[in-house]
């Protein structure tokens, strides 16, 4: 681990000390939601911040490490649009949740909807950026890289772009739920939930692939057929959870369920 570490410093430092800055914000916020009672939808108001200050994180370093491998590719400006426009959404979120106020499916000022949006077009922008990278991944060569890793690489960009673009879904709903208005579950700090569909699903693992595919295809598969494979089986999961959300249905069902759904109509 820190061989890794300091690897990746070496690679690309602005975004080491970016992912680390949000690792920092991450453990803030964490421990601002174990001592305050701030709440937002029935869940505390800090583990938003805290759920996009981690993923910032592991998104950065994810970056920084696979942008190294690219030729002539002008890393500086990739550097700080993720600082600028993932920068905002945290701050943004943070400022919402010290407030108790929602950050996301906020309309209800001008203000709060143009915020809203620029969010909306912050994560899109991002998303967008990464998918181009996407594509030099597919129109460079690697000579000095393996085949699994490469295929893994290529398709936790694709998976992470679809997945990411599945935030729509939500933001047209103004709700994360199908079923019920942003329905939360204390499934620890994600807070799916557990009577109706949960669109956070898909859209958590889908995104998660960028990580996930590159770590197990290089660590454990080394295999390019076997990579092709689990890639497959992760985007088929991530699919089938949200037609699964998209019909109201929670991920696991509990036998107190129909109850719930009841009480909340």
């Amino acid at each position: 681990m820190i061989d890794f570490i300091l690897n990746l410093k070496t690679r690309n430092e602005t975004l080491f000390y970016y992912g680390l800055i949000c690792l920092v914000l991450s453990g803030i916020f964490i421990i601002l939601a174990k001592y305050t009672n701030t709440q937002v939808y029935n869940v505390n108001a800090w583990y938003k911040p805290f759920k996009f200050a981690f993923s910032t994180f592991l998104f950065a370093w994810a970056m920084a490490w696979y942008c190294y491998y690219l030729p002539n590719f002008n890393i500086r400006l990739f550097n700080w649009s993720v600082i600028i426009l993932l920068g905002f959404e945290i701050v943004y979120i943070a400022f919402q949740a010290s407030k108790g106020q929602l950050s996301h499916y906020n309309i209800s000022t001008p203000v709060y909807a143009a915020l809203f949006s620029m969010m909306a077009i912050a994560a899109s922008l991002v998303t967008l950026y990464t998918a181009y990278i996407g594509l030099l991944f597919f129109t460079n060569s690697f000579p000095n890289l393996p085949n699994h890793y490469l295929w893994a690489i290529r398709f936790g960009i694709i998976i992470f772009v679809i997945f990411s673009f599945e935030g729509f879904a939500m933001g047209s709903r103004l709700s994360h739920s199908v079923g019920a208005l942003n329905d939360n579950s204390n499934w620890f700090i994600v807070g799916w939930s557990k009577t109706v569909g949960d669109l956070r699903v898909s859209h958590f693992i889908g995104m998660h692939a960028l990580q996930v595919l590159p770590i197990f295809s290089y660590y454990v598969l080394k295999n390019t057929k076997l990579t092709v494979a689990l890639a497959v089986i992760y985007g088929l999961l991530a699919l089938l959870t949200l037609i699964q959300a998209l019909q109201g249905r929670p991920l696991i069902k509990t036998s107190n369920t129909q109850n719930e759904i009841t009480n909340k109509m």
